[in-house]
């Protein structure tokens, strides 16, 4: 090969084989993640055929890693994990804990070091975002409260590994420091002093300065009115201070990538920002996964399969049973647990970048990192059966364990009104399912005009909140017939729904229709395909798409209460 186009070759290769073997596993309803990896095991050293540069294709990498974490920032909202940080939280940091103990267990067994052992357990604990989000957005669920928890419990998740990934250098050093000179290297205590210094500063300067200094950067390069001058500002951002952060805090890409994108969010840009980086943020994500596979040894699967079990036992089955235990002390339903559960059981960007890192500082294998792919890759493409898994399993394991059906059935402060609460909310109300932006907007109008309303909530935290604002709300799905029953539906005016589960439409209709025929629908979604569907079956009113329909579905249930009052007083004539 002409040294001359090496980098172009690598490219050319990386990008031509990903296609092909991305559209293969997308027909096979495997995410394209799969192709990616698959390609560069084809590229990688330690397979016959076209070999790529992996030095260079491992630079191209870091491009890509600096990018996935900027996308992570852009991305991350701290509002969405304050709404379920009282299962979020805990249930990460048990769940990544328990995994990485596993992990540990395991690689010890094998006779691995410590050190080793650690950073395959942490590999394991953290799961894909891509293949999450790809995941609850082709079922429908990522704007459902299962959704909600999956990713909060993720972006956890996210931020531990972070941490982790500026923690693992230092640690590195007294965990291998009985093949160093400890008179020539500093304590543990002052380095990770250091290490910690350097990053709080970091971050203060971008919490500070960066949040108001790039946003009105962003600002001017707009008002130029160039497309390609925003795009060239934004991934400038992200790879600059990416760059800087490394040179002048000693803080890893990914951190550095990571709080860019996090700042960036905060302009009003925010959305042209990710839109216009996507392309760029996508191409050298693929050229990522494409050099982490040219590092995957296949012949571990032959070689040393009980290992390969052993990993894709721990991703599959350790972590989803751990996170769904968790869920359901958390006083969940089953439903939810098992949703969590399959979002969970995975690996993916995060665990390579781990394995990667632990790699480059000598802690763990190269069979490590083989066995980290491995267990991507099979728990990747097993994931799209864990998920469509889940009714049949529910409905399975609750028709056959009377402890499901005894922990289905136990009490829940939040799953019933109180006996306080006032006769005039049980009569001739709206029950208003769900409160998000959409359902809070419609709540704000109707306390406005004194229209008593229940709230059907399944975020049991966002129950809690409202019952303490002496706002009447019960928590649970509203498609179980309990859950409206609860909200006296059989008494009440109008049923509206204000949340895009189309999953769980017809049941919460279907309930509600069955125990009050009278009752008049108000609905909402965003899917085109069941919007034509609804409209056809007359279930109610209508409204479709995202601009404009807090405001409209709020107007709609105000004129037709302003009309029951009119029909009320008539009758009382």
């Amino acid at each position: 090969m002409d040294h001359s186009v090496t980098l172009i070759t690598t490219i050319a290769a990386g990008f031509g084989l990903a296609l092909i073997f991305g559209f293969i596993a997308e027909k096979l309803k495997t995410p394209a993640l799969v192709g990616y990896l698959l390609a560069g095991i084809i590229l990688g050293p330690t397979t016959p055929g076209i070999t790529a540069d992996v030095e260079i294709a491992t630079e191209l990498a870091e491009i890509g890693v600096m990018l996935l974490m900027f996308g992570v920032g852009l991305h991350f909202s701290l509002k969405d994990l304050l709404a379920v940080k009282r299962i979020a939280i805990p249930g990460a940091i048990v769940q990544m804990a328990v995994a990485t103990i596993l992990g540990m267990s395991l690689a010890i067994w094998w006779g691995w070091s410590f050190s080793a052992g650690l950073v395959l357990g942490l590999s394991l604990s953290c799961a894909s975002t891509v293949v999450l989000l790809k995941a609850l957005e082709s079922r429908g669920f990522l704007e459902t409260m299962n959704g909600r928890i999956a990713v909060g419990w993720l972006i956890v998740e996210d931020l531990v590994t972070v941490l982790i990934l500026v923690l693992l250098p230092p640690i590195a050093m007294i965990l291998d420091g009985s093949n160093e000179d400890t008179s020539t290297t500093n304590p543990l205590w002052q380095t990770l002093g250091i290490t910690l210094l350097l990053v709080a500063t970091f971050i203060a300067l971008m919490l500070v300065v960066g949040r108001r200094v790039l946003p009105w950067l962003l600002w001017q390069v707009a008002q130029t009115g160039s497309r390609e001058l925003f795009t060239l500002a934004v991934v400038a951002f992200a790879i600059c201070i990416a760059y800087g952060a490394a040179v002048l805090f000693n803080v890893s890409f990914a951190l550095g990538a990571f709080f860019a994108g996090m700042v960036m969010r905060e302009s009003q840009f925010s959305h042209r920002a990710a839109e216009e980086s996507l392309p760029l943020r996508d191409a050298f994500a693929v050229l990522f996964f494409v050099s982490v596979g040219m590092l995957f040894d296949p012949t571990i699967l032959i070689n040393e399969p009980i290992l390969v079990l052993g990993v894709v036992a721990i991703i599959i089955v350790g972590k989803s049973i751990a996170a769904m235990l968790l869920v359901l002390l958390l006083r969940y339903p089953l439903n939810t647990a098992l949703t969590v559960a399959a979002s969970l059981g995975q690996i993916g960007e995060f665990s390579f970048i781990l394995a990667g890192l632990g790699l480059s500082l000598g802690l763990m294998p190269a069979e490590g990192l083989s066995l980290v792919l491995a267990g991507a890759l099979i728990s990747i493409a097993f994931n799209p059966i864990a998920f469509a898994a889940i009714t049949p399993v529910s409905k399975w394991v609750m028709s056959n364990s009377r402890l499901a059906r005894r922990l289905a059935s136990r009490d829940d402060p939040y799953a019933e009104l109180p006996m306080s609460t006032e006769r005039k909310l049980l009569e001739g109300q709206v029950v208003l399912v769900g409160y998000g932006q959409v359902g809070r907007r419609i709540a704000n109008a109707l306390d406005e005009q004194d229209i008593p309303y229940i709230v059907a909530e399944q975020n049991r935290e966002l129950v809690q909140d409202l019952r303490k604002q002496k706002i009447a709300a019960v928590s649970g799905n509203a498609a179980e017939p309990s859950v409206l029953i609860q909200a006296h539906i059989a008494d009440a005016a109008m049923l509206v729904i204000a949340v895009p589960d189309p999953l769980n439409m017809r049941q919460m209709i279907k309930t509600a229709q069955t125990l009050n025929p009278n009752i008049e629908i108000v609905l909402r979604t965003n899917n085109e395909d069941e919007s034509v569907l609804l409209k056809k079956e007359n279930v109610g009113t209508l409204f479709f798409g995202k601009e404009e329909l807090s405001k409209n579905m709020t107007i709609h249930v105000l004129q037709r209460f302003d009309r029951h009052d009119r029909i009320d007083s008539n009758s009382t004539e």
